[in-house]
């Protein structure tokens, strides 16, 4: 009678075939030995130690799925699919999936065997568009499974304690993909992203697979609804912190787009790089200033400026638009029944040639968007009609009434100011100049 001692084996992974294994976590912790196994088939036991001797992981991998052939109801299965599963793991990430899901069949609570579908899954995922979503929904099944593992009795406390720090944040990764690219649930993403972050130890942050997940937690901000702009940017900050050198301009050219986006300006971005080089999370405390609103601005301007009739018309346009009611007012009073000259973009003409939409203002003009309205004190001939989208026209009205939202202001008593060019002089040519006396 021949004995072989068990020992539920969590190998090391090395880099593998199609997979980023090199970029995965440290090495799960092993379990301690199991009891011995007798086994009375002298060829089943050969058989057994022939996979032992096997020098490469594709030698192993061939010899256990001869055994596993050749005895399907082998005693030592169990531990055979466990080898198998972590050969395959070096080369084949088609087939570790496959022995994983084997394992599980016999021990439905092997970390190891969860651990090994979830991140394969994933990774299958991002190469895989036509069956993503539902390659992250499977990975992200497992993942849970994975969390809600309980610790085998033959495993020390502290060996399963080791293991689930290794495999956790994993699967919480792993959930955060399923959530954002699959399920469309952005904030859950963010909390599962989180939870990754903060279960592993700093230093695992500044480095793939979790210097990835930082990475995309900052855009995952940005995709909320609204923006949070201020964890965007520091995330993105701290991303580009660690990020390899042919990375970091384009994670640079996010994050001060979010910073300017919402600070207004990029002068303090610097700083928050050098903040986010040194903690995980913002700390307590941290804010960005947010830019100020065109209220703000507009109301800044009728405060500052003493005397509001030597505004240029488009700051006038601006403040009517955007500042409190007060002092949209405060300007209207000086407006109301005064004659202005309105040069701008004519948009449009009304059939009766009695009223003209102009857009004023440089953003009007780039939108195509009328700001002005003016009514003519009489019809336009048609020998004197301006053309649509003209800006050589200029028109005469007084300020009638105006509207913040939409914002328009609108002249009556329009008059056309119409410029007759004057015709080229004709000079003579060389040839018909009088000869010098």
């Amino acid at each position: 009678m021949k004995k072989v001692l068990l020992a539920s084996v969590f190998a090391s992974m090395t880099a593998a075939a199609g997979l980023s294994f090199a970029a995965a976590p440290a090495l799960l912790a092993q379990a301690p030995a199991a009891p011995a196994v007798s086994i009375k088939d002298p060829a089943e036991f050969n058989a057994y130690q022939n996979i032992a001797t096997q020098t490469s992981p594709q030698a192993k991998a061939s010899a256990s799925e001869n055994f596993l052939t050749t005895y399907p109801q082998s005693v030592l299965k169990k531990d055979v699919l466990a080898g198998l599963m972590e050969a395959y793991s070096q080369f084949d990430p088609a087939k570790t999936v496959d022995a994983a899901k084997r394992v599980l069949q016999l021990d439905p609570n092997n970390l190891e065997a969860m651990y090994l579908t979830a991140l394969i899954e994933k990774q299958q995922a991002g190469s895989n568009p036509a069956q993503q979503a539902q390659l992250l929904d499977d990975a992200a099944a497992m993942a849970q499974k994975g969390l809600a593992a309980t610790k085998p009795a033959e495993v020390k406390d502290e060996d399963f304690k080791k293991q689930k720090s290794t495999t956790d944040p994993v699967f919480h990764s792993v959930i955060a993909y399923d959530d954002e690219v699959s399920k469309k649930d952005i904030k859950a993403a963010i909390d599962e992203f989180r939870t990754e972050l903060q279960s592993i130890p700093a230093d695992q942050t500044k480095v793939a697979p979790a210097l990835n997940d930082t990475l995309v937690l900052g855009q995952a901000y940005s995709q909320l609804t609204p923006p949070d702009m201020v964890n965007a940017v520091w995330f993105l900050a701290r991303a580009e912190n660690f990020a390899p050198a042919n990375y970091k301009p384009v994670i640079d050219k996010q994050a001060r787009y979010w910073y300017k986006r919402f600070h207004g300006k990029e002068d303090g971005f610097d700083a928050v790089l050098a903040a986010a080089a040194n903690s995980v999370f913002p700390p307590d405390g941290f804010k960005i200033d947010p830019a100020p609103t065109p209220k703000d601005i507009a109301d800044g301007v009728v405060t500052s400026t003493p005397d509001l009739s030597t505004l240029a018309l488009g700051d006038k346009e601006y403040i009517l638009a955007n500042a409190s009611h007060d002092n949209a007012e405060k300007l209207w009073a000086l407006l109301k029944d005064q004659t202005s000259q309105i040069p701008g973009t004519i948009l449009a003409i009304s059939d009766d040639h009695k009223q003209l939409q102009i857009a004023v203002t440089d953003d009007a003009k780039q939108d195509k968007k009328a700001d002005f309205t003016v009514n003519m004190k009489e019809p336009i001939p048609d020998k004197d009609l301006p053309t649509v989208g003209s800006d050589e026209t200029t028109l005469i009205g007084t300020f009638d009434s105006y509207t913040q939202t939409p914002p328009m202001i609108i002249l009556r008593d329009g008059d056309l100011q119409i410029e007759h060019k004057k015709a080229p002089v004709h000079k003579p040519s060389a040839a018909h100049k009088k000869p010098a006396a």
